[in-house]
């Protein structure tokens, strides 16, 4: 096939866009495909009407490649694409809106509030402590952790995200994520932290993160969140390779709770997908040519 591969775009996330974009050409180049790859900017339809590719490999990371965008300009100019489709990464993009997805379907959500974002700078909306979370930006861009004593003040100036804000209840516990291969849970990472939480900086830079995988966690924990993930990524209407993040809140009341579902997983030799899915006996070219045979159109 002649793939053209998305990468890089106009988001926070770019430059993990370009990491994840450049594994997934050399994959595809060693599986014998042509290879087209397409940094994202505001000429990408010249750019894939010159490609003229049979299919595309969605490597975009965050807003305009992971929101529905991307994929409705896909639709009209009769493109197969992987990953999910329209509807589907629109709503799992929309933190509020997947929230009550999620919630529609029995999946455990923490507590919040969708709130203004002059009602935060006024004063806390919900009682510490909480987080404070952008409504449709990925990889913890953007997230901040707020304490009982901590003196934070919420400015115009630190929130570059828009008018809205989500904010949530803290759950304190461990940090767990599930990747879900062609509607399979493919199993479960524990993410541990030396110093700080799991923001944009941790995920990416090496030794940021330790991934436990798998998760050394009792059986019930284990098998309750690939049933999670598995369930989020039906009742998103999620299609190809999704991963969902969770909290068990081991000490507290025990019990898991989902904060989101990532219709494009980080494909970068720092990622967790990749990592499930090794651990699932799928070597990471095996890996994208999966999703590559997912490829196709919403209608």
């Amino acid at each position: 096939m002649h793939v053209a591969v998305l990468k890089g775009g106009m988001s926070a996330e770019r430059e993990v866009s370009l990491t994840s974009g450049g594994a997934i050409e050399k994959a595809l180049l060693a599986l014998g495909h042509s290879v087209v790859a397409i940094d994202v900017s505001a000429n990408v339809v010249d750019d894939l009407l010159r490609a003229k590719p049979d299919a595309v490999f969605n490597a975009l990371h965050g807003r305009y490649g992971e929101d529905g965008c991307i994929q409705g300009v896909l639709e009209i100019l009769k493109i197969p694409y992987t990953h999910s489709g329209v509807l589907a990464s629109a709503v799992a993009m929309d933190k509020p809106m997947a929230k009550v997805v999620f919630e529609k379907a029995g999946i455990r959500v923490a507590k919040g509030v969708v709130a203004h974002k002059d009602e935060l700078i006024a004063g806390d909306v919900m009682p510490r402590p909480y987080v404070v979370k952008p409504s449709n930006e990925g990889s913890s861009v953007g997230v901040k952790l707020v304490f009982e004593k901590d003196n934070f003040h919420f400015t115009k100036e630190n929130w570059p995200y828009g008018e809205t804000v989500l904010v949530e209840q803290y759950i304190a516990g461990r940090e767990l994520t599930c990747a879900v291969l062609d509607d399979v849970a493919l199993g479960v990472t524990e993410i541990t932290i030396p110093t700080g939480f799991y923001d944009y900086d941790n995920k990416y830079t090496a030794g940021g993160s330790v991934h436990i995988c798998p998760a050394q966690l009792p059986q019930k924990i284990y098998d309750e969140v690939m049933a999670m993930a598995l369930a989020a990524h039906r009742a998103l209407g999620c299609r190809s390779l999704t991963r969902s993040d969770f909290r068990w809140d081991e000490k507290g009341d025990g019990k898991i709770y989902i904060l989101e579902t990532n219709t494009q997983p980080g494909m970068t030799p720092m990622s967790l997908s990749p990592e499930l899915a090794a651990y699932a006996g799928i070597s990471f070219n095996e890996l994208v040519a999966r999703i590559l045979k997912t490829a196709r159109l919403d209608g």
